[in-house]
């Protein structure tokens, strides 16, 4: 019991850590563009850290995470001493990288572990392959997916400044896609919303499905909206509303990077307590303290700052304005929404770095600092075998001590 105790204290730890490692990727932007203060944007990313605890509600990233390592080769006491290997490690390389200001990811630095640790107990064949693909995939999708959106809304931006017709053209196109999407993908049948609202509307509106499209539609169409005008407003006042819109976009990326992160340890914790007590425990009815501990953990971490990171993510892959701050933080948001309904676990460092660059690739290619990035590329390939190495280490150092 009091190593199961040691576990989660260390996972919540973790969990912290990751929160002021990672949130330079929430509030790098804002803080680089002065919209905010640093201690208003650490408040303000800290508190829609949490407020994804009330929005995520189906944990697919966590039980994705829970299932990286088989339960039928690790298992008992043995699956234990693995996670705690693996959070060392984790731990250990989250803080090796914010020493030198280097946005890796925590993500594949705890998914790394985790599997390194497991094959360390019982070789290759302990780690289930799908997680691990999924992830290593995204290494590469999730920053080119950033780059893409990033490119494509600041393209969307500079033309609505442009006289002429097109911009509401462009804009009633994406209210169309927008209410498209929402018909088709949103949960309507009275049996399967869960709310506690009596009404049918809030019971639609707040499910938690549907809430999250909802929520990144609504941040769509108040873009949309905003072009159709933006043409009539001069240098000044456009960029007084973008500042706005910035609060707006950074809020949507901060929900959408406690959705994704935070998951990731509630699905450490869950494996700790199912190989505690597989009777009592299991991944479909997750206990209500561990979400709630977790949501608390990384947004405490993130009120906490990582200043070294902001200043990479903020100034040093580009030059960031007002409005390619909105593009950026939006095109994050969009990924981090759309992977963690498809229970998919990203980095959201890679993801943001990845809009960052999209948007400084709008100016010109030179704008873009690539040797700075070609360095955040090296981190990101090794982040995952050094993780598992070190975790590996760890597990074999432990066993040759007990």
């Amino acid at each position: 019991m009091i190593f199961l105790v040691v576990i989660i204290v260390l996972a919540l730890i973790f969990d912290y850590i990751n929160g002021f490692h990672d949130a330079a990727n929430s509030i790098a932007t804002v803080v680089s563009t002065k919209v905010l203060t640093p201690a208003q944007a650490v408040i303000w990313a800290a508190m829609f850290n949490f407020v994804a605890f009330f929005i995520f509600k189906d944990h697919g990233v966590a039980n994705t995470i829970a299932k990286t390592v088989k339960t039928d080769v690790v298992n008992g006491h043995d699956m234990l001493l693995v996670i705690f290997s693996g959070l060392v490690a984790a731990i250990f390389w989250n803080l090796l990288t914010w020493w030198f200001g280097i946005p890796s990811s925590s993500s594949h630095t705890l998914i790394g572990a985790f599997s390194g640790a497991a094959i360390a107990f019982g070789g290759i064949h302990s780690v289930n392959p799908e997680p691990i693909i999924k992830t290593i995939i995204f290494i590469f999708l999730a920053p080119v997916i950033g780059m893409i959106i990033a490119f494509i809304i600041s393209l969307w931006f500079i033309h609505s400044f442009r006289k002429g017709w097109m911009p509401r053209i462009i804009a009633m196109i994406i209210f169309i896609l927008v209410g498209t999407f929402l018909y088709y993908n949103l949960e309507f049948s009275p049996a399967k919303l869960k709310t506690h609202y009596d009404s049918y509307i809030l019971k639609v509106i707040f499910h938690s499905k549907n809430f999250k499209w909802i929520l990144l539609a609504s941040i769509l169409l108040i873009m949309a909206s905003f072009t159709v005008f933006l043409n009539s407003l001069n240098a000044n006042r456009a960029n007084t509303w973008f500042k706005r819109l910035q609060l707006v976009s950074s809020a949507a990326f901060s929900i959408g990077h406690g959705g994704n992160d935070a998951q990731k340890v509630m699905g450490i914790i869950m494996a700790a307590l199912i190989a505690y007590n597989p009777q009592v425990y299991s991944l479909n009815n997750m206990v209500w303290w561990v979400p709630l501990s977790c949501y608390s953990a990384i947004a405490l971490g993130t009120m906490s700052g990582g200043w070294k990171i902001v200043k990479t993510m903020g100034t040093k892959i580009t030059k960031v304005t007002p409005f390619e701050g909105v593009a950026a933080e939006t095109a994050g948001a969009i990924t981090l929404f759309v992977t963690e309904a498809l229970k998919i676990p990203v980095s959201t460092t890679h993801t943001i770095t990845g809009s960052i660059i999209g948007v400084g690739a709008t100016r010109r290619l030179s704008a873009v600092r690539w040797g700075v990035t070609v360095n955040l590329l090296w981190a990101w390939i090794l982040t995952i075998p050094v993780s598992a190495l070190l975790a590996a280490t760890i597990y074999f150092l432990l066993k040759l001590i007990l």
